[in-house]
């Protein structure tokens, strides 16, 4: 059958004290919902239908290159009156999966055992067994013990005493054949103690009309926990950073402290890299074999070649670093810059749309804006390449061989020739040809005698 994912996104979430709909606030940096539409799109479904009613002009703003089927949800009157809304959008051949926005952590592996337990002509209810089910809905099964069959769901304030004491409970996510459950859907009633129509009705509707309903289960609680305020928020994300923490790992990483590390994108890793304390990794990051990763380094969107030492305190962001090099500590590269095998950066060293030569080293207080710099080149601590005249940018060529003294300042556009040197102190305005020594500085003046200033007292 045909998979329809429906996911409710249309709460306030008023306990969270802000004005941005709930399924909006963030986990590892993307909005709650966006994990879930992720992983819908996962199991196939290419539009999946979101039911929307509270801070519509915000979910949709942010939502506006998704392609997704919006549902309002004008009241919000209970999950099956959600539900509802998208019955014009289902097809009665269809498998419709309820999801909710608010919801993360669920793997799509859980997701594929659900649909995979759901017989042919029945429903599948995703559970789970809590220490502590206080809040949910349990799950009602035939004969003694409640061990039996699934016959309902009773709502926590709906519950008798003795059924309160049933530890297994509904997560909301299920998954039910479309023809049966636009029917269903039609016969719900709000006579309960919220005054809400409760999508778990159905499944007592289910049982008397004789159809099979299955259940599966999570590998942990976390999969279908939801945030209703910022305590449980940060609970997911701890829990989602655990999860990339393990899965880093298992994949040849070691951590220092997986307590310690975020990860808000996808990281792939070579076997033996060493991941220091507070490091941040976001966007798509590739290490090699052998990187070292320092404490409080931030990567994003970057490429590290096998045996590299990234130093602490580092940024790096849209850059690619070749196989055994040194990068800060404190140093930062920025977009489009590209450092080639065995090449050096040290502290207070920034690069910005460069490429710097193979064995090529810029060990102190440097900015390389806009440059491309050959190998076996020696840039000098204080050098700058002054790439910008207030409205346009040029390049500065640096060739193999190079030695830049310290404290030299080359205005681009410039070139430095092969095995050619710089002076210290020097400001470069006119190529240095091959081999030549360049000494450009101001004459200096020795004043004898002279006398400093001094404070006027008044």
């Amino acid at each position: 059958m045909a998979l329809n994912v429906v996911i409710l996104a249309a709460g306030k979430g008023t306990r969270m004290k802000s004005d941005l709909p709930k399924v909006l606030h963030k986990v590892a940096e993307r909005p709650m919902v966006q994990h879930v539409i992720d992983t819908a799109r996962a199991l196939g479904a290419e539009k999946p239908q979101l039911v929307y009613g509270y801070g519509a002009d915000a979910l949709q703003a942010a939502m506006a290159d998704q392609p997704l089927h919006w549902v309002l949800q004008a009241e919000q009157l209970g999950t099956g009156h959600a539900v509802a809304q998208a019955v014009p959008n289902i097809a009665d051949d269809e498998t419709v999966l309820v999801l909710y926005g608010d919801v993360p952590l669920t793997r799509l592996e859980t997701l594929q055992q659900l649909l995979a337990a759901k017989p042919a002509d029945g429903l599948a209810i995703l559970t789970v067994n809590l220490a502590n089910p206080t809040g949910y809905g349990r799950i009602m099964r035939a004969g003694e013990n409640n061990s039996g069959n699934v016959v309902g769901i009773v709502e926590q304030k709906d519950a008798t005493p003795e059924q309160l004491l049933i530890n297994e409970v509904n997560s909301g996510i299920m998954a039910l054949p479309g023809k049966q459950l636009k029917s269903w859907l039609g016969k719900l009633s709000n006579s309960n103690a919220q005054g809400e129509y409760y999508l778990t009705d159905v499944i007592a509707m289910a049982h008397s009309e004789g159809v099979e309903i299955a259940t599966a289960q999570p590998q942990d609680a976390m999969e279908v926990e939801g945030a209703n305020n910022r305590v449980q928020l940060a609970a997911l994300e701890r829990a989602y950073q655990q999860r990339k923490a393990t899965e880093l790992m298992l994949a040849g990483a070691n951590l220092r402290d997986p307590a310690r590390l975020d990860v808000r994108g996808t990281v792939d890793v070579g076997n033996d890299v060493l991941i220091d304390i507070n490091v941040i990794f976001e966007g798509k990051v590739v290490l090699g074999k052998g990187v070292t990763i320092g404490a409080n380094c931030i990567l994003k969107d970057c490429t590290i070649g096998d045996n590299t030492e990234i130093k602490p305190n580092s940024m790096i962001e849209k850059a690619t670093v070749g196989s055994d090099c040194s990068v800060g500590p404190y140093a930062r590269l920025r977009p489009d810059s590209v450092m080639l095998d065995d090449s050096h950066v040290g502290n207070f060293v920034e690069m910005k749309k460069t490429t710097l030569g193979q064995g090529s080293k810029a060990n102190h207080l440097t900015y390389l804006g806009d440059a491309v710099i050959g190998s076996k080149v020696n840039v000098g601590a204080g050098t700058i390449t002054c790439n910008y005249d207030g409205a346009n940018k040029f390049v500065t060529t640096i060739k193999d061989g190079a030695f830049i003294g310290s404290n030299s300042s080359l205005v681009a556009p410039v070139t430095v020739g092969v095995n050619a040197t710089v002076g210290a102190g020097s400001v470069l305005t006119r190529d240095a040809a091959d081999g030549e020594l360049v000494v450009a500085r101001a004459k200096p003046r020795h004043i004898a005698g002279w006398q400093r200033p001094v404070k006027i007292k008044k």
